[in-house]
């Protein structure tokens, strides 16, 4: 008698049928659908330490020579220095003077050559001071005076000229003697600004005027002596002007008030 098998229960020796095999393992799952989610590998592994962030700092680029010390300095321009003076020398461009400038180098200036000159074509009375020996003339100048005089005839404000010498005392001190045809406050004006008179001094009976205030260059205006002088061929306006002191201003003033105007040609 044939018994049915029971549900579920398989049926060993049948015609057809293979054999169970023992050692068969439940159906494998399909890997893609029903395998287990596979861990990221990059988000689950162990943080790896950045490279750059973590790695230790590169040392720092090596400092200029020129940087390390003023010795490094003093070898790279000492030579160039050594070079110029050098060069200097060989030229005699410059020489050294432990006490300072002498009085060899004090340029020249030929006074009476230059005033003669003024005179001839400024066409206005100059006069040659007569200084004692030490005093030097070291330079000179021709200017104009825009509107600084009245002409007599017209009564209209004409352009003036003077004539500018400068002087060094024995004491090695400033002092400018300007001769003009220009009118006392225009020539004043010319020299400084916000001057006023202050005083008067008298040399050998003529009176100059003194002027003094403002500045310049931020330090007070030197003073200003003016005197009138009247000649043969008419009045100058004569001014001193410089750093000397007053015995050299009144020696400069007598030395020229004491003098013919030189000769036009």
């Amino acid at each position: 008698m044939t018994m049915q098998p029971e549900p579920g229960q398989g049926v060993s020796g049948q015609a057809g049928s293979e054999p169970e095999d023992p050692g068969s393992s439940a159906p494998v799952p399909d890997v893609v659908g029903d395998a287990a989610p596979m861990s990221d590998v990059v988000g689950d592994a162990a943080p790896m330490s950045d490279v750059v962030g973590d790695a230790a700092p590169a040392p720092r680029p090596a400092k200029s020579r020129l940087l390390q010390d003023g010795r490094d300095m003093f070898w790279s321009i000492g030579p160039l220095l050594l070079a110029c003076v050098i060069l200097a020398g060989l030229l005699g461009m410059c020489s050294f003077a432990p006490t300072g400038p002498g009085p060899s180098l004090v340029p020249d200036y030929d006074a009476p050559a230059a005033l003669k000159a003024d005179a001839d074509a400024l066409k206005i009375p100059i006069r040659l001071p007569a200084l004692p020996d030490g005093w030097r003339a070291n330079s000179g100048s021709r200017n104009g005076i825009e509107g600084g005089r009245t002409d007599p005839v017209t009564g209209q404000s004409v352009r003036a000229v003077s004539s500018t010498v400068g002087y060094l005392t024995p004491g090695g001190m400033y002092l400018s003697l300007t001769q003009s045809n220009a009118d006392e406050d225009k020539l004043i004006a010319s020299l400084g600004p916000d001057m006023v008179p202050t005083g008067i001094e008298d040399v050998d009976g003529v009176t100059w005027i003194v002027y003094e205030g403002g500045d310049r260059d931020g330090r007070p205006a030197e003073p200003v002596w003016t005197a009138q002088l009247r000649g043969p061929s008419g009045p100058a306006q004569i001014a001193l002007m410089g750093a000397a002191g007053t015995d050299e201003y009144r020696r400069l003033a007598l030395a020229t008030q004491s003098q013919s105007p030189l000769p036009v040609a």
